[in-house]
Order: structure tokens, then sequence, then C-alpha cells
């Protein structure tokens, strides 16, 4: 019996780690704030976000912080819905960085 499960359980796990590796890790609101903050200077410096562009990320950003502020403490800690509801929006500002970092828009071509 020993002998049939060793080889059944090597080949469930050998299975499942392809799954476990495409499934995105789950970060905490403080990660993902620093994520993305980090892809906005990162844009900045590599001339791929103009200053405007920049400046209305930027902006998001903030109205994010004070969002997860304004959730926190009208309840001591984020409620499931209010953490949906955060992920969401996050996900919607990261592809606005992308849209915005790979828009052919950058500050050396508005210099010339």
């Amino acid at each position: 019996m020993k002998r049939f499960l060793l080889p059944l359980t090597a080949l469930v796990a050998l299975s499942a780690a392809p799954l476990a590796a495409q499934a995105a890790p789950w970060q905490s609101v403080n990660q993902r704030q620093a994520n993305l903050d980090r892809r906005i200077d990162q844009g900045v410096r590599s001339g791929e976000l103009t200053r405007p562009e920049a400046l209305r990320l930027r902006g998001e950003f903030r109205t994010l912080g004070r969002l997860e502020s304004q959730y926190r403490r009208s309840g001591g800690g984020l409620s499931m819905q209010e953490r949906r509801d955060l992920d969401r929006r996050f996900d919607r500002l990261s592809h606005s960085i992308q849209a915005q970092k790979h828009d052919r828009q950058d500050r050396d071509h508005r210099r010339g």
C-alpha cells in the first residue's frame, strides 16, 4: 500500500506545482502601495512617464491612501468588502500606470 501511495502523492504534488506558480501571491495593502509607488518612480526616472502623467497617477495614489485610512478608521481594520474595493482600485491604478508607461509619450520626445 505504501509503495502505491508514495508515487501517487509525488504525482499529485508535481501536477499541483504549476498551478501554485501561476497563482499571484497575496500582497498586503502596504505591499501593493509600495509596488505602485515604486513603479511610478521608475517610470519618471526612465522617462516613460511625463510630468503630467506622473502627477495624475500620484494624485490617484494619494486618493487611495486616504480611502484606505478612512476604511481603517471606520471599523478598526479592513473588512473583506473594503479590501475587495481597494484591490479593484489598486488594479485600476496598476493598469493606468502600465498604459501611461507604454503610450509612447515620454519626456525626451516632449522636450524637442
